[in-house]
C-alpha cells in the first residue's frame, strides 16, 4: 500500500521562492517611486544586494519583471476580492456585489502604482504574456460572473429579453 507524502520544498526551492518574493517586493517599491516605464532590473538587483547578472536567474528581462509584478498584483487583488466576498452570505447577492466593489476600491487606494500597472495606460514596449496573466487577471471578473450566476439561479435577477 502506497501512502501519499506531502513534498517538502528543498532548501534551494525555499531560497528561490524567498528571492522571488524579495524581487517582487523591491520591484513594487520601484514601481511606486519610478513608474512602470522606468522599471529597471539592474536597480532591483542593486537594492536586492546582488550583482545584476545574478538577478537574471530569476527574471530574464524588464518584461519578465513586469510580468512578475502584474501576476502578483492580480493575485493580491483577487485574494482581497475573494476574502471580502467570503464574509458575506452566499444568498446576499447585493452584499457580495458591494463587498467585491469595496474590496477593489480599497486595494486600489492601498496599491495605486500596482493598480495603475494593471488597469492604467499600457507600458511602452511591454505586452503581457497571456499564458501567464489571463488566469490571474480574470479572477475579479470571474467572481462577478459567479455572483451574477448565483443571483440568476436564485431568481433574484432576470435576464433581459
Amino acid at each position: 500500500m502506497m501512502t501519499s507524502m506531502a513534498t517538502t520544498p528543498t532548501p534551494r526551492q525555499r531560497a528561490r521562492a524567498q528571492t522571488l518574493e524579495d524581487i517582487t517586493r523591491i520591484g513594487r517599491r520601484h514601481l511606486a517611486t519610478a513608474g512602470a516605464a522606468a522599471l529597471s532590473v539592474r536597480a532591483v538587483a542593486r537594492d536586492l544586494g546582488v550583482v545584476s547578472s545574478a538577478i537574471y536567474r530569476y527574471v530574464r528581462s524588464r518584461d519578465d519583471l513586469l510580468t512578475l509584478l502584474v501576476v502578483d498584483g492580480y493575485d493580491e487583488l483577487g485574494d482581497a476580492v475573494d476574502a471580502a466576498a467570503a464574509k458575506v452570505a452566499d444568498d446576499d447577492h447585493r452584499g457580495r456585489f458591494l463587498a467585491i466593489g469595496r474590496a477593489v476600491r480599497a486595494w486600489a487606494r492601498k496599491e495605486p502604482a500596482t493598480y495603475a500597472l494593471l488597469f492604467g495606460s499600457p507600458v511602452p514596449g511591454y505586452e503581457a504574456p497571456a499564458e501567464r496573466t489571463v488566469g490571474p487577471g480574470t479572477r475579479v471578473i470571474a467572481a462577478l460572473i459567479q455572483l451574477r450566476t448565483d443571483a440568476y439561479d436564485a431568481g433574484a435577477v432576470l435576464l433581459p429579453e
